[in-house]
């Protein structure tokens, strides 16, 4: 059963989503908040929830702050923005505060269902428009060096994974990132290499420690924007 936490300001909006996920049995709407400060104090009184079904322009608190105070409280919770604006820079900066990707308020119902699944199975939803105006906000942490080295081993196309030898990442972690960077899940990132969904986990630690980035959809746009 997955658990949905919906987060609207408009309460008709709240009740209608609610009766169309319960419409399905492996989802479950744990709450409903009208801003992004109720959906953090959510979480801050102890409640839980698996994914969060997220407006962006919201009276208070957006749902871009209320991405990246949520995910600072529960870092394992999806959040998956929902919005009527085709607004680029609201979604950007959404994305970068953690969300999962996003969704328009007008797809059908079935979409919506299945795009919480997704991200809840630990891939992502982002339009391509949008995943090439990331490139240009996510950098490695390192400094000066790590950017001489990217452009050096940007210089390569024959080789994939040859632009990321100046991290130091292992065979395996190469194969990760090229897994994730094809969106793939942990589970089925472990069943293509035969290892368990733990030591995907420990490999996608060890990969974002050594990137210097905060998490898998980090980690592909930076295999994105090497490839540009």
């Amino acid at each position: 059963m997955i658990r949905v936490l919906i987060v609207d300001d408009d309460p008709f909006i709240r009740e209608s989503m609610k009766m169309i996920l319960e419409l399905d049995p492996e989802l479950s709407v744990v709450g409903a908040c009208g801003d992004g400060n109720e959906a953090h104090r959510f979480f801050t009184d102890g409640q839980t929830a698996d994914v969060v079904l997220m407006d962006i322009r919201m009276p208070n608190c957006s749902g871009v702050e209320g991405t990246l105070n949520i995910k600072r409280t529960s870092p394992d919770t999806r959040v998956l923005i929902l919005t009527t604006f085709d607004d680029d820079d609201y979604i950007v900066e959404a994305l970068r505060n953690g969300a999962s990707g996003y969704l328009l308020k007008n797809i059908p119902p079935d979409r919506i269902v299945q795009g919480i699944k997704t991200v809840h199975q630990g891939n992502w939803l982002i339009h391509p428009d949008i995943a090439r105006k990331l490139t240009g906000w996510i950098q490695p942490q390192s400094s000066v060096q790590t950017e001489a080295a990217l452009e050096q081993v940007t210089q390569s196309r024959k080789d994939p994974f040859a632009r990321f030898e100046s991290y130091g990442l292992t065979p395996t972690e190469k194969q990760v990132v090229e897994k994730i960077a094809e969106g793939l899940s942990n589970k089925e990132i472990a069943q293509e290499l035969f290892l368990s969904e733990g030591t995907i986990k420990n490999y996608i630690s060890e990969i974002l420690s050594k990137l210097g980035l905060r998490d898998r959809t980090q980690i592909a746009i930076l295999y994105w924007k090497h490839e540009d």
